[in-house]
């Protein structure tokens, strides 16, 4: 699904990702995580398209990425939402852009929110809402359109802990429920071993380690002393010097 070849992203004179090698195969989750200014988000944005490698190149389903893909679905961190819209408008704007007919964005909206528990909530503006509930608005909304990848960008640092782990859960039952390839950024190693099949750990602008999460999928992984035995072996990986 996605392949990075030896790609360098710089601002300016600074060299923020330096010759990148990586494979994320499809219908497959990817955690990102690092210290502060070690590239993770600069890394996300590069697939996005919002930023473009100086050197090497990023492909996605064997095409050369040279912009925004629109089977691509980004959530950053400040969720991107549009606070004079109510959720409806906000979750239903993509669909519209794309000209589909009303019963069809009628019907696609209302299972969407569904879903996410959020419907009770559809008429409200965002000033309205709890953190929790933007989060799963912007969700919403990036999965509206049916997009082949979702990238998200600390999607729950904003959360306090009760509302993160609901919100995980809900991440993962979207994931099992969607035809979806998944890259997330997060500072957060529980979060990581929780959602990522594979967790990538940076460090200075490079990969320093790949890790094979195989408990990844059971929402009762925390109940698990193996969970926390890969906690440890990734916390150990990011105090290394």
């Amino acid at each position: 699904m996605i392949k990075c070849k030896d790609i360098v992203v710089k601002y300016d004179n600074f060299i923020a990702i330096n010759k990148i090698n990586l494979f994320v195969s499809k219908n497959t989750s990817c955690a990102i995580i690092g210290k502060s200014g070690c590239g993770k988000t600069t890394l996300l944005y590069t697939l996005a398209g919002l930023l473009q490698p100086e050197n090497g190149q990023v492909e996605i389903d064997n095409k050369l990425i040279t912009g925004i893909r629109k089977e691509t679905g980004v959530i950053l961190q400040n969720h991107g939402l549009f606070p004079w819209k109510t959720v409806w408008q906000n979750v239903s704007l993509g669909l519209k852009i794309r000209r589909k007919k009303p019963n069809f964005i009628k019907k696609e909206v209302a299972t969407i929110l569904k879903k996410l528990d959020i419907f009770e909530q559809k008429d409200k503006y965002l000033n309205q809402l709890s953190g929790g509930q933007k989060q799963r608005v912007a969700i919403a909304r990036s999965i509206a359109i049916k997009p082949d990848l979702l990238l998200m960008d600390e999607p729950t640092s904003s959360l306090d802990a009760i509302t993160k782990e609901d919100f995980q859960k809900k991440i993962l039952k979207l994931y099992k429920n969607q035809d979806l390839t998944m890259v997330f950024v997060t500072h957060d190693i529980e979060e990581a071993v929780f959602l990522g099949q594979k967790i990538i750990i940076m460090e200075a602008g490079k990969i320093k380690r790949e890790i094979s999460n195989d408990l990844f999928g059971n929402e009762s992984i925390k109940k698990e002393i193996d969970f926390y035995k890969i906690c440890l072996e990734v916390r150990d990986i990011l105090g290394e010097s």
